[in-house]
């Protein structure tokens, strides 16, 4: 994706790491693969589950290669698999460029057609017999056992007119989120690693082993410190 006859400082230099692969294992495979699509003068190049990048394909000594965005998300509807979201790519007046990669059925492999549908949001459309069967961008059967039950009982709550629409599909953005489908804000991504941290001593007898452990550190310092005359 570099070009070595540039200068370091003007390769492609992205903002921040891909998000971790997510969504349909059998996509995975497409990891680590480039595909790439020419339309006058530019190149286009898709590497699914990393970036997107456009090279313009002239002489001209200030030639444009930037990238596009930045592997981030999915786009989901009607437990549905339906785009790739690819943000955070360079910059593009006061905003990033970002592009949404649309997955169809087809023969082989291949990026098949780019338009830019606003300024500076591109659309993409990759062909893949990886998801011509019906299932194959189905949710649901990818999210890990206790997600599927939290699912389950949101659909039953909806179903019982317990909860809205509304509240439905946020307890579903939060499932999504907590799977790695969807990017979390910064603010939820702390509440996660706090979360974990109280997991912790989610059970007394836990709890009362930690508890016993810290106690024993605790009197071993305060011993040290003793014996040192510094107060504490």
């Amino acid at each position: 994706l570099n070009n070595p006859f540039l200068p370091q400082a003007a390769r492609l230099q992205p903002r921040l790491p891909p998000a971790a692969l997510s969504g349909p294992a059998h996509l995975f495979r497409l990891a680590g693969q480039c595909f790439s699509f020419v339309e006058s003068t530019y190149k286009y190049e898709f590497c699914p589950f990393h970036n997107v990048t456009q090279h313009e394909q002239t002489f001209r000594w200030n030639a444009y290669s930037g990238i596009l965005g930045i592997w981030q998300e999915w786009e989901m509807e009607n437990n549905t698999f339906v785009a790739m979201w690819m943000r955070e790519g360079d910059s593009c007046e006061t905003r990033s460029r970002q592009t949404k990669v649309h997955l169809v059925c087809g023969k082989s492999n291949k990026l098949a057609y780019v338009s830019e549908p606003s300024t500076c949001v591109y659309s993409l459309t990759f062909e893949t017999p990886l998801v011509c069967h019906p299932h194959s961008l189905l949710v649901y059967p990818t999210l890990p056992e206790a997600l599927q039950r939290r699912w389950d009982e949101a659909e039953q709550l909806l179903y019982d007119e317990l909860i809205t629409d509304q509240g439905y599909k946020k307890i579903l953005k939060e499932i999504f989120e907590e799977a790695g489908l969807l990017k979390a804000t910064e603010e939820k991504e702390a509440e996660k690693q706090n979360k974990k941290i109280s997991l912790e001593f989610e059970t007394v007898e836990k709890c009362s082993k930690e508890y016993k452990q810290l106690s024993k550190e605790v009197k071993k310092l305060k011993d040290v410190l003793s014996r040192h005359g510094i107060a504490y």
